[in-house]
């Protein structure tokens, strides 16, 4: 049974909750840490301890191989999410989001995942994980916290966001316990909330985070991150950065706002037959990670054991490897026109082999590189554009001159007249990954 006090500070949360309207924080790095500060004083009455900021990101490439591991090319945005914490003198968890001016609270020792609690299960998580991994065991005393969240794109919009609010809750109480984790602790920390307290995994398959988690934590300024899924075991050699260096260009995020829907069910391929068949194929090179696929008469005969979509699919897998390592090539010379064709060429991959696009992404993305400098009709790619995001996704990206943004923008606005749908469309830069503000004592 609640004790009176207990009833009177939830009725004071819930007044609260209803005067504070949602908060949109759009300032920056600095400025949301600002903000979040601001706000986290003004309704839990006390100064946050730390904030912990994270990029959001996109994937530019390679986020379906991961099963059979291959590589990711992930870019940390200038896209934020942030958390603040302050400590509470009783075993209760509060959590306010500046965006929806919701607050949802539990006790640490009732620790559960309630559907209603949405985006809050999500730093749950992780205090499940920090128990599950024993770094503080309930009987301890250990008190309460009092969450506040921010984020430049809504929870559910993909780009990273749930992944970089689990990274932020993590770092943030791994510094206000003073538990000093290693990097490999905080991502087995994450992976018991999500495994054993969010109970993500699908026909056996647990969903990946690995990229994800690299993106956010490890991300840098105008550099993208490569990470190797061969052996999804933190260390130097799983995941690296290199510089995207291509001046005078500017990278667009697309949201085409159509309904997101299932084109089929990616859980499918994932068999470990499936996985030991692309394994017998690869070969060592002198490449990023070591490996590549054999010749294109070894993929068919491998393949052709397989029959119906799975072999298509399956196929989409390994051009789509190719094709991630030519783009790594392309940034490392800093060859724009060789990491334009490798992107077209992936979306197309995404497309015609691997039912990951729709008409109306292919139809942006074929006006995209139709934009051409060159009057006397030879076509040297200058654009490039491919579908991003898990599942049926709805967004991508472009990365163009530039000089050419308003035309591009003015091929969205025909896309709203013909398809009906109004786009919204974000000009990002890269950013480094997670970091800790202190603020309190």
């Amino acid at each position: 049974m609640k004790s009176s006090e207990d009833k009177t500070e939830n009725l004071k949360k819930e007044k609260l909750s209803k005067k504070n309207k949602a908060q949109k924080i759009h300032a920056g790095r600095d400025g949301q840490v600002n903000a979040i500060v601001s706000l986290h004083k003004e309704f839990f009455g006390v100064e946050p301890l730390v904030v912990a900021t994270a990029p959001c990101r996109f994937h530019l490439m390679g986020e379906r191989s991961w099963f059979f591991g291959g590589k990711t090319i992930s870019m940390g945005i200038d896209k934020f999410v942030s958390v603040s914490v302050s400590r509470r003198n009783d075993d209760n968890l509060y959590f306010h989001s500046a965006e929806s001016g919701e607050t949802k609270h539990i006790s640490l020792s009732a620790l559960r995942f309630r559907k209603e609690d949405k985006w809050a299960n999500s730093i749950k998580a992780v205090v499940h994980g920090l128990v599950s991994e024993k770094f503080f065991d309930l009987s301890d005393g250990v008190l309460g916290f009092d969450f506040c969240v921010a984020s430049d794109f809504p929870q559910f919009a993909g780009m990273g966001v749930t992944t970089a609010l689990k990274i932020c809750a993590a770092a943030a109480l791994n510094d206000v316990l003073e538990l000093d984790c290693s990097d490999s602790e905080i991502f087995s920390i994450i992976d018991k909330g999500n495994t054993e307290f969010l109970k993500e995994g699908k026909n056996g398959v647990v969903e990946n985070h690995f990229a994800e988690n690299i993106t956010a934590m490890f991300s840098k300024k105008n550099a993208v991150v490569f990470t190797d899924h061969s052996d999804k075991v933190l260390s130097q050699s799983s995941f690296s950065t290199v510089d995207f260096d291509f001046p005078g260009k500017s990278i667009l995020l697309v949201d085409t706002k159509v309904p997101r829907f299932t084109v089929w069910d990616e859980s499918s391929i994932m068999k470990a037959e499936y996985k030991s068949l692309l394994s017998s194929i690869k070969v060592k090179k002198s490449v990023f990670g070591g490996w590549g696929y054999d010749s294109d008469s070894e993929v068919n005969s491998a393949l052709g054991s397989v029959f119906g979509v799975d072999n298509k699919h399956l196929l989409g897998i390994v051009k789509e490897h190719k094709f991630v390592l030519d783009a790594y090539d392309a940034m490392v010379k800093k060859d724009f026109v060789a990491f334009v064709k490798a992107v077209n060429s992936s979306h197309s991959v995404m497309s015609e082999l691997y039912d990951m696009s729709c008409p109306e992404i292919d139809w942006i993305l074929r006006r995209l590189v139709e934009i051409n400098p060159n009057s006397d009709g030879r076509h040297t790619p200058v654009c490039c554009g491919r579908v991003t995001g898990k599942g049926m996704s709805r967004h991508l990206y472009a990365i163009l001159d530039d000089s050419h943004v308003p035309e591009f923008e003015e091929r969205l606005s025909d896309y709203t007249k013909i398809f009906g749908f109004k786009t919204s469309c974000h000009k990002i830069e890269s950013a480094d990954g997670v970091q800790i503000t202190k603020v309190g004592k």
